[in-house]
């Protein structure tokens, strides 16, 4: 079903006093937007929901007709794509790297239509319809990393993520290589699941860890990370959690259990990625969509940080710690050693 977004949400609240609706625009390339989940739901708390709130946000700016399709399975991938395209839709988002094959061949079979691919990336020679927005999840892990080893009384820390691809690998890969900045000597868990899906199999995961001594949880897998965090928390131990803020996700502001044990959030500013992207479209600006490459978000660009602790008892000393390595991230004085395409570690020289 389409509708049209007008007040449906602030942009200052949603998006920080940093984003400012722009005057009309010219020669505008879209008028309507379709957005595609990945497995999951607009509502999850994780990658999904920023997307789908950063259209929302542009769809208020811009007068934008908006829908959006709760991808049920892997397998519907195309079937979601063909019904945007079908349904007239001037511009379509996707969202993962699991959809990416189907969105290329979406955006070379339908010229006309221009696609947004989070956490996708776009190969050399793609057709010019087709952006991809990546992001320095290593950057984002690396800070929260380096956080939980600040926070650790155990000395023992450990992460949860979903399927290995690229994002989840950058993020596991920052996590341990930023913990390790701050102690080489920490002893880092950690496990992949194949589902982001599966909140049981996260929770089994982070009970198990915590029955090994570890006291700080990291959840990066989408429902899965979420799943594990939230048990950890209602047990007593600390949790990171991920894409956005998950303080008003998972912990619903602070009403769920545990809420004061979620000392941060590995940030990845999804909702900002769209938004611009849309408004790029609007504006007629091909050069700033960078159709047929892909985009990066880094802490040089505000794309990742760190959520505050909210509840939670962390240090100011701590919070200062953090800070300081982010503006090392950002002026290049402090690397992760994890490849920010593939999420391998570097071989240091």
């Amino acid at each position: 079903m389409r509708m049209k977004m007008a007040g449906l949400l602030g942009l200052a609240a949603l998006c920080g006093a940093a984003w400012v609706a722009p005057a009309a625009a010219q020669e505008a390339l879209i008028e309507s937007v379709c957005l595609v989940t990945d497995v999951g739901r607009v509502n999850d708390g994780t990658f999904n929901q920023y997307a789908y709130e950063g259209m929302l946000a542009a769809a208020e700016d811009f007068d934008l007709e908006v829908t959006f399709i709760e991808t049920q399975a892997q397998t519907d991938y195309e079937a979601n794509l063909a019904t945007c395209v079908d349904e007239g839709y001037d511009a379509v988002i996707t969202v993962g790297f699991l959809i990416a094959d189907a969105t290329l061949a979406a955006a070379e079979a339908n010229p006309d239509v221009f696609f947004i691919g989070v956490d996708q990336f776009v190969p050399e020679g793609s057709p010019t319809n087709y952006v991809g927005v990546q992001f320095r999840e290593d950057e984002a892990g690396f800070l929260v990393g380096a956080m939980a080893a600040l926070m650790t009384e155990s000395g023992t820390i450990a992460g949860v993520y979903g399927i290995d691809i690229p994002p989840v690998v950058k993020f596991r890969n920052g996590f341990e290589q930023g913990a390790r900045f701050i102690n080489p000597d920490i002893n880092v868990l950690g496990v992949y699941i194949d589902s982001f899906t599966a909140r049981d199999r996260g929770a089994s995961a982070a009970e198990q860890f915590i029955g090994e001594g570890a006291d700080v949880i990291f959840g990066a897998g989408g429902p899965t990370g979420s799943g594990a965090i939230a048990f950890a928390a209602s047990a007593g131990a600390l949790v990171i959690g991920v894409d956005q803020d998950e303080y008003f996700t998972t912990f619903l502001g602070g009403e769920a259990a545990g809420a004061e044990n979620i000392i941060t959030s590995a940030v990845k500013r999804v909702d900002q990625s769209v938004y611009l992207s849309l408004k790029a479209l609007v504006n007629g600006d091909l050069e700033t969509f960078g159709g047929g490459g892909t985009r990066v978000l880094s802490a040089a660009n505000d794309g990742i940080g760190f959520a505050p602790p909210h509840d939670a008892d962390v240090p100011e000393a701590v919070i200062e710690r953090v800070t300081a390595i982010l503006e090392g991230l950002k002026d290049g004085s402090i690397e992760t050693g994890v490849d920010p395409i593939t999420g391998e570690l570097l071989k240091m020289m």
